[in-house]
């Protein structure tokens, strides 16, 4: 069959089920919206109406044959995979398929410690084993690097019987490694390579920007479609190449992924893809030109800087994601969090978030200049208002966790409770990081030590939104109960 990137299988399907006016005697209960008026009138009659269950003509996403089949493959083509599966568990699901695909209990994969917490959940469903490759902080602005190529060949050359190589690309900063480098050095090793692409969407359809996982030859990838690709939040693709199994990787993705495929989910995918495979090369143009102009409006602030390729090093940034409008507030004397909140709190403005030092703002083809000068007048205003002494403002290096228990053994052994600071020096059975981004300060099977818990209690102190801990007010710390 000769594919179109005009078709929509899964809407006309959708189109062609709501002409038929079948009558449904199926889940959902509210029956198009019929049974749950409220419900409706908040969303619309025409989103319930799409709210379908499986069936014959609108195909089963966990063996999909018909249009969700040729939703996959022509996501495939658009993508440049071998195959593309339609997730509605968000990107969490495509990263811990992608480890559960790659690596069995007990077997190694090698990936930096700045992962999202999906991919350490990954170890904890999996049993895989972590070896960690130190990405370290590019010291002025405090934002994670990129795997350096040397260190990735030095962690396989001390675990060749590694089973993959997970990488981040871009990181949630814009930062990008040299994939293309590492991924080659992983096959000749035969080891897979996962790519964590949850904020590279856009990659695939903008030659401005850095190279995609598909495009170097990396096995599989992961793409959040919702963040800058259109779709509806939740909404994703998982993308596989080479050698890896179809058959295999859908029976892991089944082992979590929700019996009740969301049409309103995969619906948006289709279109999504439709729209980006048509018309990415001039929607990104534009993003990228947004970005590129409130960056040069921004950097005549004096306390701000809005960074771009000037970082770029050729190793551990290999190229940055120009569309991409991280800011570093350090000069200011404000944390970037400091700033996300005043933002919002006082300019009605949602950006995605702040950590420590940086703030950034994301940009897509929805977005108007008129918001992107209503967002540089806030900024300036922010530091006429609030500029401090920077001094005061911590500055911290990548803490290099040491590791001592599998996330998988210390996040299931007996434990027990105890306040942040009698933790130290005990292994903790929990996460607990800053979200967003969703880096884990510390995760399950890692030392506790001094300097972590100076950095939560410093991330408490400026209003970093905590989680991971069973804790809520993150006051007390989950640790390995040790032997009597």
């Amino acid at each position: 069959m000769t594919l179109s990137q005009h078709r929509v299988p899964i809407m006309e399907a959708l189109q062609q089920y709501q002409a038929a006016r079948v009558v449904p005697f199926d889940v959902p209960g509210h029956k198009r919206g019929r049974g749950n008026p409220e419900l409706a009138a908040f969303l619309g009659e025409a989103c319930l109406g799409n709210d379908v269950n499986s069936m014959k003509p609108l195909d089963n996403l966990c063996h999909p044959v018909s249009v969700i089949r040729e939703a996959e493959e022509l996501a495939a083509e658009a993508f440049g995979a071998k195959h593309a599966f339609l997730l509605v568990n968000g990107t969490t699901s495509a990263v811990q398929a992608m480890v559960m695909t790659a690596c069995k209990a007990g077997e190694k994969i090698i990936m930096p410690r700045n992962v999202h917490r999906s991919a350490i959940n990954a170890l904890i469903l999996s049993g895989a084993v972590p070896v960690y490759v130190n990405p370290g902080v590019q010291q002025e602005l405090g934002i994670p690097l990129g795997m350096a190529v040397e260190d990735v060949k030095q962690a396989i050359l001390d675990h060749p019987d590694a089973k993959a190589i997970l990488i981040n690309n871009p990181t949630y900063y814009g930062i990008c490694s040299n994939l293309q480098a590492i991924t080659e050095l992983a096959h000749a090793h035969d080891m897979l390579v996962l790519v964590d692409e949850a904020h590279g969407t856009h990659f695939y359809f903008n030659d401005q920007l850095p190279a995609s996982a598909m495009s170097v030859g990396a096995d599989m990838a992961s793409v959040s479609m919702h963040k800058s690709g259109g779709s509806l939040t939740q909404s994703s693709f998982l993308l596989i190449n080479n050698e890896v199994s179809e058959g295999y990787t859908r029976q892991i993705i089944n082992l979590t992924q929700t019996t009740s495929g969301s049409y309103l989910l995969m619906s948006s995918l289709d279109i999504s893809r439709k729209n980006l495979a048509l018309h990415g090369q001039d929607i990104f143009n534009k993003v990228i030109k947004m970005a590129q102009y409130t960056r040069e409006e921004i950097n005549k602030i004096d306390g701000y800087y809005a960074y771009s390729k000037e970082l770029i090093n050729g190793d551990t940034i290999y190229d940055f994601d120009v569309s991409k409008l991280s800011i570093h507030t350090r000069q200011t004397g404000l944390a970037g969090i400091e700033v996300y909140d005043i933002l919002r709190d006082e300019y009605d403005i949602q950006i995605e978030f702040g950590d420590l030092a940086n703030i950034l703002a994301y940009i897509s083809v929805g977005d108007r200049t008129l918001d992107l000068e209503r967002l540089v007048a806030a900024l300036a205003e922010i530091k006429r208002r609030y500029k401090k002494d920077p001094s005061s403002l911590f500055d911290h290096e990548y803490i290099n966790p040491e590791i001592v228990q599998t996330p998988q053994q210390a996040f299931y052994a007996p434990k027990e409770t105890m306040p942040l600071g009698n933790s130290i020096n005990r292994i903790a059975s929990e996460f607990v990081m800053c979200y967003p981004p969703g880096i884990p300060i510390v995760a399950p099977g890692e030392r506790v030590t001094q300097e972590i818990i100076d950095y939560i209690e410093y991330c408490k102190d400026k209003g970093c939104f905590l989680t991971g801990t069973e804790d809520q007010q993150v006051e007390n710390l989950n640790v390995v109960k040790e032997a009597d």
